[in-house]
């Protein structure tokens, strides 16, 4: 099986936002309410953090569940890992997920300022610095023929399809407007010169768009 670059379960406001403006500590994703964007995985019966039984199924469980699927190492940009711009102040800071990252993977942070690595559990922080090409090399070496995700931002998604580097996308459009913010696109026609495209619409409002290469 071939080993895929792919963007899985990355939301997108109505109006092509992955996140709103004036990200900050206390806000991750900016003036965006995550609990609006994410409603849909967060109804699933397989969303992580649930702490009651039941939970919904069907299209929107499924993407939930796969998820992790094969995939053997992430690529992130800086701010999905942190608010902080510039050098790093101190090295305390290891992202908002606590002590049990979500990731279970190696994951690859795009950034001008290099730190050590380190590890939460099953989830290798790496800080790197350098061409997306190479970048995406060391990923798939540590993904050992599983594939690799690209995890976002937007800004990091629109870097690796300038460059070309993307196989497969699902990218989950949720019935929120923000107005403002990171544009992951205009609309999604933007990358049919380079994908299919199928679009699934689900019973929760949100509606799944599923690229693959032409």
């Amino acid at each position: 099986m071939a080993q895929l670059v792919k963007v899985q379960n990355f939301v997108v406001s109505s109006d092509g936002f992955g996140a709103g403006e004036d990200q900050s500590l206390d806000r991750p994703f900016g003036r965006a309410d995550p609990g609006s964007m994410f409603a849909w995985a967060g109804a699933t019966a397989s969303w992580p953090n649930r702490t009651d039984p039941g939970g919904s199924r069907g299209l929107d469980d499924y993407f939930t569940r796969d998820f992790a699927h094969n995939v053997g190492a992430e690529i992130m940009g800086a701010h999905k890992f942190s608010p902080y711009r510039g050098p790093w102040e101190n090295l305390d800071w290891q992202g908002w997920w606590g002590d049990e990252p979500p990731f279970h993977t190696p994951v690859f942070v795009l950034t001008h300022h290099e730190r050590p690595s380190f590890t939460l559990s099953d989830t290798t922080f790496h800080f790197v610095n350098g061409d997306l090409a190479d970048v995406l090399r060391l990923a798939k070496q540590a993904a050992q023929g599983r594939d690799v995700r690209i995890g976002g931002g937007a800004t990091t998604i629109r870097s690796f399809l300038e460059a070309d580097l993307i196989d497969t996308l699902h990218v989950a459009v949720s019935p929120v407007e923000l107005g403002h913010g990171v544009s992951l696109w205009k609309t999604p026609d933007e990358l049919l010169d380079r994908f299919h495209l199928d679009v699934v619409p689900s019973p929760s409002g949100v509606t799944h768009h599923l690229f693959w290469r032409k």
